[in-house]
């Protein structure tokens, strides 16, 4: 791929085009898919000719694989944020489920979930947006399972409780909402799995130490 060009401080020219590339490509895959997104509808979006596309991605799996990339940092930063909201471990991952589920309603992305939408498609026909799509999955388990572990260290999660287990739990179940609620168009699915998952997350809740909440009051 081309890396020459003007440059603007460390950003060539050649580079804010594969980015504004990647940005109006990215919606066009997270709708129609790998395999149904045509290289004119990529063309009509990006504003560029085949030939074009080409000259900075080597191939159309390459120009998908750059805008799955795109458009998970899209929500990794979204559920970041979420988590940076609060201080409490329990209130952070109730924070990240909320910031989630309100994709529902108002997707980050034309599409939804990213990572639904690829690995669901790339299953048995793309192994690389497959392992793409793994490695999105393994960031949002460590996301969550380190929210746990810290929380846990600080005596604001329960002893004892599985990370790793949380982190499929509450993966497996948004995700789940999220397709129901676009199948049946109705962000209620997701609604009734947030209120569930907000009561079982409240369960690994530590209590607050007597000499804690003693001090609380005083101040």
């Amino acid at each position: 791929m081309p890396t020459t060009g003007t440059t603007t401080g460390t950003t060539t020219k050649g580079q804010r085009t594969r980015r504004r590339i990647v940005e109006r490509a990215a919606p066009v895959f997270n709708q129609r898919g790998y395999a149904g997104a045509s290289m004119r509808e990529l063309v009509v979006a990006t504003g560029l000719e085949k030939g074009g596309l080409y000259n900075h991605f080597g191939s159309k799996e390459a120009l998908a694989v750059a805008s799955f990339d795109h458009a998970v940092d899209i929500v990794g930063e979204c559920l970041s944020t979420a988590r940076a909201s609060e201080e409490n471990a329990v209130d952070q991952l109730i924070a990240v489920v909320r910031a989630f589920a309100r994709g529902a309603r108002r997707p980050l992305l034309p599409g939804g979930c990213p990572i639904m939408n690829t690995a669901i498609e790339a299953d048995d026909t793309n192994p690389e947006l497959r392992a793409h799509a793994r490695v999105a999955m393994n960031d949002w388990h460590r996301l969550i399972g380190s929210i746990v572990k810290h929380g846990t260290e600080v005596g604001e999660v329960v002893a004892g409780t599985d990370p790793f287990a949380l982190a499929t739990v509450v993966t497996s179940a948004l995700e789940g909402a999220l397709m129901l609620s676009r199948l049946y168009d109705d962000p209620a699915h997701m609604d009734r799995v947030v209120d569930h998952l907000v009561a079982h997350i409240e369960q690994v809740r530590a209590p607050v130490p007597r000499s804690r909440r003693t001090t609380a009051k005083a101040q």
